[in-house]
């Protein structure tokens, strides 16, 4: 037998073994088995669209589209809270103690917040599109996709504390349904333009219709739910019975600046490209990261369920169940990531090229790189859940700041000399310090967590 199927093998019995013995953590693959269904199909569907959205409108207006999108995309990450985190935090905690009236203000402040700030965002995006179209496009004639493709923003008024809101009630099966619709008003639409000869204001279109079923989807559903679960009237819950709102507040405020520091040391990484090189740079690193999803695709699912047991068991000072449902995660985690990448790093060569034609080679060794990053990334994907749910929201923030400030100082040194390969070899490093710090962190309080329970019970 080879040392290849030795390991598969092992990795089979381990993981076998885990699935008898731990309740817990079938609960999360059964929950994340629904968004992972819908994520197979969605990315399969996204997967094609890309392929003609290259092949319609090349490599070049690819990544313009992609810059369009991260701009508008990034400026609601900037002035809007994650609320699907603060959802999942206040609403899950208060029907475990069964306090439905709590539940129901808790979910009312998070909607009213967000509504507030997504119209916000919108006003703010329309003020710097003619900046961003002159700064990433380098032209100004592309500021009405941008301007366009920002009304997203107001079609998903609700859509993080929608989202929250279904997790937190173990709807994941309705999140992936919609998931599924959106992917398939946007493939649909695409195909169109494709088959039609349109150019990049019918894929931009495109997005901009899915992304507006997925916001509404989720809305509707998110209320259903919690009419059935809350009672009729829970929205007519008065804002002032919220109880402890400094807390809420100050972790909105954490889930904030987490985003915020995600948006410059990770989600500006297009934004970077275009105003140091090019759109065609862009485009590369976006084809790069299509494949790299291809190992995201089943490992994103674990991140809200885990993050749901993860809550539950830290609520109820279950500390060996929590690092065994760490550890367990990380086991089958790791096991994608390992055999995923190295079918891509075997076959992305033949790949690219063969689905996008020969303008993608160049993405290949992007490929490679960030493939360091992401899969440590996903194999460890729940470091910062475990923080939050530890009450501890600051400290992914301040790791990613600090290590996020040398990366900036990399990227804004190195990249315009070395090419966007550079920034992929910065952003895979970016990863691994971060998040191995944050790891080495969670697990040191959970160990303290765990003697201070000892000498209690003791």
């Amino acid at each position: 037998m080879s040392l290849w199927q030795k390991l598969v093998t092992t990795l089979r019995e381990r993981i076998g073994t885990l699935w008898r013995e731990d309740a817990t953590l079938r609960r999360v693959i059964k929950n994340s088995g629904h968004l992972l269904s819908g994520n197979v199909i969605a990315a399969g569907l996204g997967f094609v669209q890309g392929i003609l959205a290259v092949r319609l409108i090349g490599v070049t207006d690819w990544g313009l589209v992609t810059t369009v999108i991260t701009f508008a995309s990034n400026i609601n990450r900037l002035l809007t809270f994650r609320m699907s985190e603060v959802v999942v935090k206040r609403l899950g905690e208060s029907l475990l103690q069964g306090n439905k009236l709590e539940a129901a203000v808790a979910v009312k402040a998070a909607m009213l917040t967000e509504i507030t700030t997504s119209v916000l965002a919108y006003l703010v995006l329309a003020l710097l599109t003619p900046w961003a179209a002159n700064s990433f496009a380098k032209n100004l004639q592309t500021a009405p996709l941008f301007l366009f493709y920002g009304l997203i923003l107001l079609t998903n008024l609700v859509a993080e504390s929608s989202t929250g809101g279904l997790q937190a009630l173990h709807r994941f099966d309705w999140i992936a349904r919609i998931n599924v619709a959106q992917s398939i008003a946007t493939a649909g639409l695409i195909l169109y333009a494709y088959l039609s000869g349109q150019g990049i204001f019918g894929v931009v279109l495109a997005y901009v219709i899915g992304k507006s079923v997925n916001g509404i989807g989720l809305a509707l559903m998110a209320l259903r739910e919690l009419h059935k679960t809350l009672d009729a009237g829970w929205w007519k819950v008065p804002l002032r019975s919220l109880p402890a709102r400094r807390s809420m507040f100050t972790f909105m405020l954490n889930t904030n600046l987490n985003g915020t520091v995600n948006l410059f040391t990770r989600d500006n990484i297009p934004l970077y490209l275009a105003a140091l090189l090019s759109t065609t740079q862009v485009g590369y690193f976006k084809l790069a990261q299509s494949l790299i999803n291809l190992i995201l695709l089943p490992l994103d699912p674990l991140i809200w369920p885990t993050y749901t047991e993860i809550s539950r068991t830290v609520a109820q000072k279950q500390w060996l169940a929590t690092r065994q449902l760490l550890r367990r995660v990380s086991i089958i985690t790791a096991s994608v990531v390992i055999a995923i990448g190295g079918f891509l790093a075997l076959t992305g060569w033949f790949l690219l090229p063969f689905l996008y034609g020969d303008q993608a080679r160049p993405a290949y060794p992007a490929l490679l790189i960030l493939m360091v990053g992401y899969g440590f990334a996903s194999i460890f994907q729940w470091n910062r859940p475990l923080m939050l749910a530890l009450g501890k929201p600051g400290y992914p923030v301040l790791v990613s700041l600090v290590v996020g400030l040398v990366e900036l100082a990399l990227i804004f040194s190195i990249v315009p000399r070395l090419g966007y390969l550079a920034l992929a070899g910065i952003l895979s490093a970016y990863f691994v310090v971060s998040i191995g710090i944050i790891i080495w962190r969670g697990f040191d309080e959970i160990k303290r967590q765990s003697l201070i329970s000892e000498q209690l019970r003791s």
